[in-house]
C-alpha cells in the first residue's frame, strides 16, 4: 500500500513550514585538526546500507500485531475496559498504536533529516560538515525505512503535538549547539531508548532487524553530538549554560508527554479520560517513560550541562540516576546487536539457497 492514501486519511495538511534565520557559514580552513571528527566521518562512509538490499522487506507482519511485542507491554494492558476486548479487538488496538509509535518515528526522523542539513550550513568547522554530510544520508534512509513500516502496517497518523513543538524549537533557533542539542542529544537520544524497546522484545524479525540496524547509524549520531558539544560548552558562559539547560528540562518534559498515544485513543474511540489515567498511574507505563531518558541523561553529563538546575530536575522526574550510566558501552552494544542481526540474515540466507538449490 502506497504511503500517500494513508496520510491522505490521517492528515489535512500534508506539508509544514518553519520560518528560519540563520548564518550558512563557509569554512576557508580546509584543515584536518580534528581527528575525532574525522574518524567518525570515515565510519559514516563506510557504514552506508541500502534498505532495500539489508532488510527482507517480501515479510508479511501479522495484522494483529505487527512488531510482534508481547501484549503486556501495550500501554492499556490491565486496563478494565482493555481486558474484557475480544482478541480482534485488542489485535486492532495494538496494530494501531504500532501505527502510531512508527509515524512518530518516521516524522523524526525527517525532523532529523532537517536538522542535519542544517547543522552542514551552520556549524562553524568544516571536519563537522563531512560528518554531518553523512548523516543526512543515514537520515534519509531512515525516513525510507520507516516509511516503508507504516506502509507494511497499513494506518498512518500525524506528528504529535510535543514532537511538533520541540522540533519547531530547534529549527527556529539560529545557534548551531541548539540545533545539536535538540536533535541528537534529546530527540534521537529518546528515540534511541524506544527503538531499542521494539529490537530487544519485537519477535516480528523486519521490526526487530529496522531498529537495529537505524540504531547502529544512531550511535555514530550521538557521538558526533557529544565530541562537538562536549568541546564547545566549557566555552560559554554561566548564563549561556543556563540557558541551554532550561532547554534541556522543558525538551525533556516535552518528550515524555510524547508516548501518552493519545491521538490512538481517540482514533478508536476509547474513554480518553479513563485511558489518560491509566497510562499516568500504571507502574509498568512510568517505568517505560522514565527509561527512555536512560539515553539522553548520561550524554547531559557528559557534554558538562550538569548544574544544580538541572540535576533538581532530572531528580524530579526520576531519571537522575541514569547520569552513571556507560554511554559508550551502550553503543558498543548497540554496534554489536546490528552485527549479530547482520549475521542471521547471511545464515538464513545461505540455508534458503540451500534448498533452492536442492529443489
Amino acid at each position: 500500500m502506497a504511503l500517500d492514501p494513508l496520510y491522505a486519511r490521517a492528515m489535512e495538511d500534508s506539508h509544514w513550514s518553519v520560518p528560519q534565520s540563520y548564518d550558512t557559514l563557509f569554512e576557508w580552513n580546509y584543515s584536518d585538526d580534528r581527528k575525532d571528527l574525522l574518524s567518525l566521518y570515515g565510519k559514516g562512509k563506510s557504514a552506508q546500507w541500502d534498505t532495500d538490499e539489508r532488510l527482507d522487506w517480501s515479510h508479511e507482519m501479522d495484522p494483529d500485531n505487527p512488531l510482534g511485542l508481547p501484549i503486556e507491554l501495550f500501554p492499556l494492558y490491565g486496563a478494565d475496559f482493555f481486558m474484557k476486548m475480544s482478541k480482534k479487538e485488542q489485535g486492532e488496538a495494538v496494530r494501531h498504536q504500532a501505527a502510531w509509535a512508527n509515524s512518530q518515528f518516521l516524522h523524526g526522523e525527517q525532523g532529523a533529516l532537517i536538522c542535519t542539513a542544517k547543522i552542514v550550513q551552520n556549524v562553524p568547522d568544516m571536519e563537522a560538515k563531512f560528518y554531518a554530510s553523512t548523516q543526512v544520508m543515514d537520515e534519509a534512509r531512515h525516513v525510507e525505512t520507516y516509511k516503508k513500516l507504516v506502509e507494511k502496517i497499513g494506518v498512518a497518523y500525524p506528528i504529535t503535538q510535543p514532537l511538533k513543538t520541540l522540533l519547531d524549537q530547534v529549527l527556529s533557533d539560529g545557534r548551531w549547539d541548539m540545533t545539536y542539542l535538540g536533535m541528537q542529544v534529546v530527540i534521537e537520544g529518546l528515540a534511541l531508548a524506544a527503538f531499542a524497546n521494539i529490537r530487544d522484545h519485537a519477535k516480528d524479525p523486519l521490526a526487530a532487524a529496522a531498529n537495529a540496524y537505524v540504531m547502529q547509524d544512531e550511535a555514530r549520531h550521538v557521538a558526533f553530538g557529544r565530541i562537538a558539544l562536549r568541546q564547545y560548552y566549557p566555552e560559554l558562559t554561566q548564563q549561556e549554560r543556563n540557558e541551554r539547560e532550561e532547554f534541556l528540562i522543558e525538551a525533556c518534559y516535552l518528550m515524555r508527554d510524547r508516548f501518552k498515544s493519545t491521538e490512538v485513543w481517540e482514533t478508536l474511540g476509547y474513554p480518553l479520560k479513563e485511558c489518560d489515567e491509566f497510562v499516568e498511574n500504571s507502574q509498568g507505563m512510568q517505568m517505560f517513560r522514565t527509561n527512555l531518558f536512560s539515553r539522553i541523561v548520561p550524554i547531559v553529563k557528559d557534554i558538562g550541562l550538569w548544574g544544580d538546575k538541572i540535576q533538581g530536575a532530572y531528580g524530579k522526574m526520576g531519571i537522575l540516576g541514569f547520569g552513571n550510566i556507560d554511554i559508550d558501552a551502550m553503543q558498543a552494544n548497540d554496534m554489536a546487536v546490528a552485527d549479530e542481526h547482520d549475521r542471521k540474515h547471511y545464515v538464513d540466507s545461505t540455508i534458503q539457497s540451500g534448498r533452492d538449490a536442492a529443489e
